[in-house]
């Protein structure tokens, strides 16, 4: 494979955020005297951007838009101000990032997560790495699984489609990946069960699309050392 550029998804991929995403969460629907949840809940909830997160922690009755935007302006304040607090790398990722950047591929990370907390997390754990483009949720900009996140980062990198990667941790990125037209790896870690989605893929129109335009390895990465060797050999 090779790629001059990975994009990396953030939450679940490059980093466990979700002690702090569901503690922010809580924190919103404590206010109201709303029902809490726990993590294995909030696993199933995340990737989709910190709205649609409100929107499905509250309960039936609540999700009204209003209700919605009022529950997620709680949750940035505690969150920006807690997004540390149990927040950690993945294993083997800090490593796989300094070696990839040592070897001058170029990086950039794609997320769902607002932008100001995309940048911060991103500065405090990845300080030494120089990335391409750092792109979260934004006013006007479509959520992944649109490709323009996908467009914009390889406009900035000025690389060619077949000439990078998305590495995610679930279906919604490898669907990104093949909307924009380029190649996708998952990683196990994170919070979905991507092995047991692997059968369901051949249904998702967009990777049928992709495989009619060319090779695609769409790859499982067990460890961060795994995900290098296919970044490397395959």
């Amino acid at each position: 494979m090779n790629p001059k550029l990975v994009i990396f998804d953030l939450d679940g991929t490059l980093l466990d955020t979700i002690d702090d995403l569901g503690a922010a969460v809580n924190h919103a629907m404590q206010l109201r005297g709303f029902p809490l949840h726990n993590r294995d809940e909030y696993m199933k909830m995340v990737g989709h951007g910190a709205r649609n997160l409100m929107r499905q922690a509250l309960p039936d009755g609540h999700k009204d838009d209003d209700m919605v935007e009022a529950a997620y302006n709680d949750f940035k304040v505690y969150y920006t101000e807690h997004i540390d607090v149990h927040t950690k790398p993945f294993p083997g990722i800090q490593d796989l990032m300094a070696t990839l950047h040592h070897e001058g591929v170029m990086l950039a990370v794609a997320s769902n997560k607002f932008q100001e907390g995309t940048e911060q997390l991103i500065k405090e754990f990845f300080p030494d790495i120089s990335f391409v483009a750092v792109l979260g949720s934004r006013p006007d900009f479509p959520l992944k699984p649109s490709p323009e996140i996908v467009g914009e980062v390889l406009h900035k990198a000025g690389v060619k489609r077949e000439e990078a990667v998305l590495v995610g941790d679930s279906d919604t990125d490898l669907e990104t990946a093949a909307n924009g037209g380029i190649e996708g790896i998952a990683v196990s870690w994170g919070y979905r069960n991507m092995k047991d989605l692997a059968d369901k893929w051949s249904a998702l129109r967009s990777f049928d699309k992709l495989r009619t335009q060319g090779p695609q390895c769409l790859m499982f990465a067990n460890s961060a050392e795994e995900l290098l060797f296919y970044l490397k050999n395959c």
